[in-house]
């Protein structure tokens, strides 16, 4: 799963959180809040023996792409999976509650972007990892209702599973590349809980069609592809935040009739190449085969959105 132009320009799959957001932004922009030097640290992994980070795996802040200010918070998906908790939960929530006051007023920023790499829940803080994605979720819907959009960006290691999934369903918009990944419950979870006769873990094509990204795009799950090279993320999170809907309830309901006819289509296909032979792709078990370049045309084919360099 390697992007074919990692050759010029760096590879959001490989690189780090913090990487991320000095190649997203615009050079030298970025102000870190509460960054590795204030040690905000766990303070629940020392009774399992394992070592903190001094940003408890995400990185949040304030800066600018294309001039314009923004706030940023990035997972960092090789710290503990990315996952939610106690420290990490609280700077993103944080963050999210002062974007929504200060909307209208001179301090606001045009957009939120969430670069997502995140396996859910951190385990070892349990109830305080459940509590930080439901309270995330409320904060990320006060910002939408204030009239700010929060564009989500999935393309790590970890992908966006679990509370991620939830989180990232929330956004305005979501922004993904062959390597992103979404679902609710992660593939070694259904195969523990259902048996590895419905869900392979280990069958990662399997994994793929289900959760990657070029499955999510087509079945309406995300709603921009991107090659995997930074620069493509910020020219689609760039042109995103100026065409996403405004949070009402008319967009709601219209979400919901859109999922209401999805499971009504598809809701009996037991693997992708089903859901696309009902599309009436061509050449349905063939989708994970093509080129970037061909995947793309595919899309402006039928009609689904991409950002294309």
């Amino acid at each position: 799963m390697i992007p074919e132009n990692v050759m010029n320009e760096p590879s959001w799959y490989e690189l780090s959180a913090r990487a991320r957001i000095n190649g997203f932004l615009d050079a030298g922009s970025f102000n870190e809040i509460l960054g590795p030097q204030d040690r905000v640290m766990s303070p629940h992994l020392a009774f399992f023996d394992l070592p903190p980070a001094f940003d408890d795996g995400i990185i949040i802040g304030r800066g600018m792409i294309d001039g314009r200010p923004v706030a940023v918070a990035a997972q960092e998906g090789q710290f503990m999976g990315g996952t939610f908790a106690e420290v990490s939960g609280a700077k993103l929530v944080g963050l999210l509650r002062a974007v929504a006051k200060s909307a209208g007023t001179p301090q606001a920023v045009s957009s939120v972007f969430l670069l997502l790499d995140t396996g859910g829940v951190r385990l070892q803080e349990a109830n305080a990892g459940e509590m930080a994605v439901s309270e995330t979720i409320r904060a990320i819907l006060d910002v939408r209702h204030k009239g700010v959009p929060v564009i989500a960006l999935i393309g790590g290691r970890a992908g966006a599973f679990g509370g991620g999934g939830l989180v990232t369903a929330c956004c305005s918009h979501i922004v993904i590349s062959e390597q992103g990944r979404i679902s609710v419950s992660g593939p070694e979870v259904i195969e523990t809980n259902k048996g590895v006769e419905e869900f392979d873990s280990k069958d990662r094509a399997l994994v793929w069609r289900v959760t990657g990204g070029r499955s999510r795009v087509l079945l309406g799950g995300a709603d921009s592809y991107v090659k995997g090279d930074i620069s493509s993320f910020r020219k689609a999170a760039a042109h995103a935040r100026n065409s996403v809907p405004t949070l009402s309830l008319e967009t709601l309901e219209h979400e919901q009739e859109r999922l209401e006819q999805r499971l009504s289509a598809f809701g009996d296909c037991r693997d992708t190449p089903e859901i696309w032979t009902r599309i009436g792709l061509p050449n349905p078990a063939g989708i994970a085969d093509l080129t970037e370049d061909e995947f793309i045309h595919l899309l402006a084919k039928e009609g689904v959105r991409h950002d294309a360099r």
